[in-house]
């Protein structure tokens, strides 16, 4: 700190006041007459936006701040501050300063924002689950006091500084933003061939349509013929063992769909020649997971070996190996055990995302797990248009607070159907491009972070004295009112 600065508890400087709140069951209390601030509205900006006001007779019993005034929250999340423009009210879990004609209003409010200011509330407040801050210790907080010019340097260069930083971080975000549009344009033109276009005028031997219609069909009837084996083999287990327990269930008969009518393809994308739109169903092999058992929390069936899935892991995690929770054998008797590598699907709360089982693991029917027919389709393909087509997906989900969609939404969906060789070039051409984007946001989040610590460095050294030049020191102490911070104290 400054030779010509000084250090005094905030309470001994400025005078501040705790908020109130009108009483909600009298409606006249609220109105449009005058803005009442609580802590969301305080972002550390300047107040432009409340979400509630008071009206005339609600005025009467709150607490009112003129214009200038430095609003800083004292319960739950401590130093959110705002300054305002214009005359407001506040409620209880906020602290005003009121503001002082020997002291800029935005040098306290910049001050407030200072990283040891921060710590200094934390220091301060109670141990309780929720933070709380007396108005007496947050009267008691050293607060620095520079001379009058200075404050004014100080707050004009935070500012310019401040502006510079924004814009960078503006530009940062918008950066950001266009990578999510590429990320899914990319998706989109992988799945209408363009990604694989030159690679595929080089190749000679790509199925037709035709012949990738004869090896699906061909596949689903020796899937369909290995379950049937399976399925004779459990029985005669079964049956040895004296037919205890339920008689395994047997495969249901393979089935088709409805043909996609025209109409029905004229909508969607052009394709390329070899390729053609078919439904997910003819792709693999897909149900939803289980648990039976009523109600679903009950605790006899937990605390096992074996892992159970929730929609979180899925969506939290793009190979699945960490989960909170396992099935004993009573879960697992009224569940199912789905194998690594399963690609999951999320068909409640968060529609459509995916991720690939790490481990063998257990999930619920708000998960679908798909296993894709063998030299047929590739899983990774299937995760891919997952998320190309995420959006569409989540219309077919009904208006409701919970959404979700079902099994046969799924079989339904349309799907783009190329030979594996293509699929396996359309993983690498998206995976090699996701790579490089991936390594931008990555950059991007680290530069935004980097400007989170300059501003708190940059507040830091404008509370230490050392954010002027000695230029610009020199300028201060020209201007007429220039004195000592101890001077401004005696007025005070």
């Amino acid at each position: 700190m400054r030779d010509n600065w000084i250090e005094v508890e905030l309470g001994d400087i400025l005078e501040t006041a705790t908020g109130n709140t009108p009483s909600k069951k009298e409606p006249a209390n609220y109105g449009n007459d005058i803005p009442f601030i609580k802590p969301p509205d305080l972002k550390d900006q300047r107040i432009n936006t409340v979400s509630e006001f008071l009206s005339i007779e609600g005025m009467k019993k709150g607490r009112i701040l003129q214009e200038g005034s430095v609003l800083v929250t004292c319960i739950g999340t401590l130093g959110r501050t705002g300054i305002c423009k214009y005359p407001v009210s506040f409620n209880q879990q906020i602290n005003a300063i009121k503001p002082d004609p020997n002291i800029i209003p935005e040098f306290t409010f910049y001050q407030i924002q200072n990283p040891y200011f921060r710590k200094e509330m934390e220091r301060l407040s109670s141990a309780t689950t929720v933070a709380i801050l007396n108005k007496s210790k947050f009267n008691s907080i050293q607060y620095k006091l520079a001379p009058l010019p200075e404050q004014r340097a100080i707050v004009a260069k935070i500012e310019q500084l401040f502006s510079d930083l924004d814009n960078g971080i503006a530009n940062l975000k918008d950066a950001k933003e266009k990578l999510t549009i590429y990320r899914q344009a990319l998706l989109k033109k992988a799945f209408e061939g363009e990604l694989t276009k030159e690679w595929r005028s080089q190749q000679t031997n790509l199925p037709t349509a035709d012949q990738l219609l004869k090896q699906i069909k061909e596949e689903r009837t020796r899937h369909y013929e290995q379950q049937l084996k399976e399925w004779q083999q459990a029985v005669t287990e079964w049956e040895k063992n004296g037919k205890e327990g339920k008689k395994p269930g047997k495969p249901k008969k393979l089935r088709l769909l409805p043909p996609l009518g025209e109409k029905e393809k004229g909508s969607l994308s052009h394709l390329p020649n070899k390729w053609f739109y078919d439904y997910l169903f003819y792709a693999g092999e897909m149900g939803r997971g289980k648990s039976k058992h009523r109600p679903r929390n009950d605790k006899q069936l937990f605390g096992g070996i074996y892992p159970f899935i929730q929609t979180g892991d899925v969506k939290a995690q793009t190979v699945i190996t960490k989960y909170s929770q396992t099935y004993n054998k009573v879960g697992l008797a009224q569940s199912k055990l789905w194998p690594k590598g399963t690609l999951c699907i999320t068909i409640a709360a968060n529609i459509a995302e995916t991720s690939f089982l790490g481990i063998d693991a257990c999930f619920p029917d708000s998960i679908v797990g798909f296993t894709p027919f063998a030299g047929i389709f590739k899983s990774k393909y299937i995760e891919y248009f997952f998320r190309a087509a995420k959006s569409r997906i989540e219309a077919y989900a009904p208006a409701t607070a919970q959404k979700n969609i079902n099994l046969t939404t799924l079989e339904n969906l349309v799907i783009p159907f190329c030979s594996i060789q293509e699929q396996n070039q359309i993983v690498q051409e998206i995976e090699s491009r996701l790579s490089v984007c991936d390594k931008l946001a990555e950059n991007i989040d680290a530069s935004l972070q980097q400007s989170e610590a300059l501003r708190q460095s940059i507040l830091k050294r404008a509370f230490e004295g050392k954010l002027l030049t000695n230029t610009e020191l020199a300028t201060c102490r020209k201007e007429p009112d220039w004195e000592p911070a101890g001077k401004l104290l005696e007025r005070t």
